[in-house]
């Protein structure tokens, strides 16, 4: 038998993982708790600090205030870096589009709209992954982002699922 009190199952000492109280076999008694956001990013306990050092940025490019204050919070959720910005223009102008790892970009914004700066990015020769995020249900407007490269378009209100899908299907490819 293994020797589950100085070996876990996971082959990681045990006092490196909590343990779930009150199970009926030893297995079960050495099985970490991890949270549904390790699982769903990767991170497993004690490699936490070692992978978000490296973790990638997502820019949020959006006109509305409101998604740029909430969609940092859930993305560093995620395990992510994130930037904001106001504008197609603000992203191209700041200097960082070289260190960013994905693009969640408004469709619809005052100046310069998401669909023009992915063509203008693709024209610099920029191959970022772009993740669309648009009020507008318009039913020509998925198909045509699409068409164009994006990795994926979400009707706003989005799951927390469906955008972290999203991210994944695009930092896979990319």
């Amino acid at each position: 038998m293994l020797r589950q009190d100085v070996l876990g199952p996971w082959g990681a000492n045990e006092n490196q993982h909590q343990r779930t109280m009150d199970t009926s076999s030893p297995w079960e008694q050495a099985r970490p708790v991890v949270s549904v956001l390790a699982v769903a990013t990767g991170l497993e306990r004690g490699h936490e600090e070692s992978k978000m050092v490296d973790r990638p940025a997502i820019a949020v490019v959006d006109d509305d205030e409101s998604v740029r204050e909430s969609l940092p919070d859930l993305l560093r959720e995620f395990g992510f870096a994130a930037r904001t910005f106001s504008s197609a223009e603000e992203f191209l102008a700041s200097g960082c589009v070289d260190q960013i790892a994905c693009v969640l970009l408004d469709i619809a914004m005052p100046g310069m709209t998401g669909l023009e700066l992915q063509s203008k990015l693709r024209d610099q020769g920029q191959r970022l992954p772009i993740i669309f995020i648009t009020a507008r249900r318009d039913g020509s407007v998925r198909p045509r982002a699409l068409e164009q490269g994006a990795v994926e378009c979400l009707f706003k209100p989005f799951s927390d699922a469906a955008l972290l899908h999203a991210l994944n299907t695009a930092l896979h490819r990319n």
